[in-house]
């Protein structure tokens, strides 16, 4: 298999218990470079497990995972998230006290270990490793539309801006896929269409996206494949439309319309 066919992101027979609870059982999965994939399901469908065993914040009971030719079954987030993996979560983790800047900052994978060699290389090399540092947090800001909240402090934002500097935080350490779980949750519309935008620039540059979301109109706008998981297993994957249309679907929702 090629590099430019290699999928990026794949799972393999991956499950996760919890007490004997199988959340997830035997998810086979893969994302390609600069994929774009949609994730729904009902609560409990075990969409944000998937994702917690992706990024390493749950140990898998079997399978594996691989991200961009690694084998990262074993490795903890933080070495996923250097590899390029990144993920946002329902409820924005942001350090409230700080200002959206720093936030940003802070959230660099590699801040820390740049400034510790910068710091024994010389007063250059810190300068060096600050400006690249700030010139990328820029670069994020301008992209998420956050520049004019940069000097606010991130526990005053709005919801919706809360959301955005979630996003923006998993963008800092310059990432291959993220993972976002329910980033239009709470969001009134007019910030769901500037999430979708931001989502839609992010993919443009390359970025794989995968995104679970209760909001399917707003997901349908914006993913060409969705997959659709119930009780731990993945039950359709395809077109949006398609998918929706899948009996198993119809009757993992009850048997409503979705």
């Amino acid at each position: 298999m090629s590099e430019s066919t290699r999928p990026l992101l794949k799972a393999r027979g991956l499950s996760v218990a919890f007490d004997g609870f199988m959340a997830i059982d035997g998810i086979d999965l893969s994302v390609p470079q600069g994929g774009l994939l949609g994730v729904a399901g009902t609560n409990g469908a075990g969409k944000s497990t998937l994702f917690a065993a992706l990024a390493g914040q749950v140990t898998a009971t079997q399978g594996e995972v691989e991200f961009a030719g690694h084998l990262i079954t074993a490795k903890p987030p933080h070495q996923r998230a250097r590899l390029g993996l990144a993920r946002t979560f329902q409820v924005p983790r942001e350090f409230a006290s700080l200002s959206v800047l720093d936030n940003l900052r802070a959230a660099a994978p590699n801040a820390a270990h740049e400034s510790l060699v910068a710091a024994w290389l010389g007063r250059s090399a810190a300068r060096r490793a600050d400006q690249a540092l700030a010139e990328r947090a820029d670069e994020v800001l301008a992209l998420t539309g956050l520049a004019r909240v940069r000097d606010e402090r991130a526990g005053a934002l709005s919801g919706g801006q809360k959301k955005l500097l979630e996003l923006a935080r998993a963008l800092m350490g310059r990432p291959q896929c993220i993972l976002l779980d329910e980033p239009f949750a709470g969001v009134n519309p007019v910030l769901i269409e500037k999430l979708l935008e931001v989502l839609r620039t992010i993919h443009q540059q390359g970025i794989a996206l995968v995104v679970i979301e209760h909001h399917l109109q707003a997901l349908k706008s914006l993913v060409p494949r969705l997959v659709v998981m119930d009780q731990g297993q993945i039950i359709a994957d395809g077109a949006p439309d398609q998918v929706l249309d899948d009996a198993r679907v119809q009757a993992a929702y009850m048997g409503g319309v979705v």
